[in-house]
């Protein structure tokens, strides 16, 4: 059945995607917000598939925290669930991912017309720069900002190291930081195809201010919350 299930997600999955992907091109000549607004419509339409097809739902706690202005997201990444509810949650974002998912046929063509920032994780000192230039822009522009500090998926229980990126971005533009742990990766593995039935628990933390805060400063306390918040996360679950 979980096996019936998660086939009927995929087959969703695969039969939207072109769609959105036309809407994104068709919304090509407007602002950045508005585009984005609109090819988001797939992943919430995704996470409304996904309560029905695989029993899969989240409760959130902390939305009170979640700021008026443009801010930078800094959360755990343990699945492909977070990219698509983070959509449905926090106000129009913009990813910062590597830049071969943009190569992806399709997928990667429509998450190309959603002005992410692709960064090449090997340039090192001048993806940082990228990252803040790119970065600045976006925001300025209203669209939130989304890193993944570890860098790549989790499976529950793993611990990865916090890179500096989403700090670093955050102390040069002296942006506030929202940090996010959730444990996502109990009901929607990393790399599985199957999907279980599940309430995913999503805490959502105070803004952390980066004024006055030096970049291995911010980044060590967003660890330490996200990472004390999932101890708590994963003794209920």
């Amino acid at each position: 059945m979980l096996i019936l299930r998660s086939l009927l997600f995929f087959l969703g999955q695969v039969i939207t995607a072109p769609i959105f992907t036309c809407i994104a091109l068709l919304s090509l000549p407007l602002k950045p917000i508005t585009r984005n607004n609109l090819i988001s419509g797939w992943a919430r339409s995704m996470i409304w598939w996904l309560r029905i097809t695989c029993n899969i739902r989240h409760e959130i706690t902390g939305l009170e925290h979640i700021p008026n202005t443009p801010s930078i997201i800094l959360a755990k990444h343990q699945s492909a669930w977070e990219t698509l509810a983070f959509q449905a949650i926090f106000p129009t974002q913009v990813y910062v991912l590597k830049r071969e998912l943009l190569w992806i046929p399709i997928f990667g063509w429509g998450l190309a017309m959603s002005s992410p920032i692709a960064i090449d994780r090997s340039a090192g000192r001048e993806a940082l720069k990228k990252l803040v230039a790119n970065g600045k822009d976006r925001l300025k522009k209203g669209l939130w900002v989304v890193i993944f500090p570890e860098g790549t998926r989790k499976a529950p229980g793993e611990r990865g190291k916090y890179h500096i990126g989403g700090a670093w971005l955050a102390t040069h533009t002296q942006t506030q930081v929202v940090p996010v742990a959730h444990n996502a990766g109990n009901c929607w593995p990393k790399n599985s195809f199957i999907k279980k039935p599940g309430v995913i628990q999503l805490h959502i933390g105070n803004p952390i201010q980066a004024t006055d805060l030096k970049t291995d400063s911010l980044n060590a306390q967003v660890e330490a919350w996200i990472e004390s918040e999932m101890l708590l996360l994963n003794q209920h679950g």
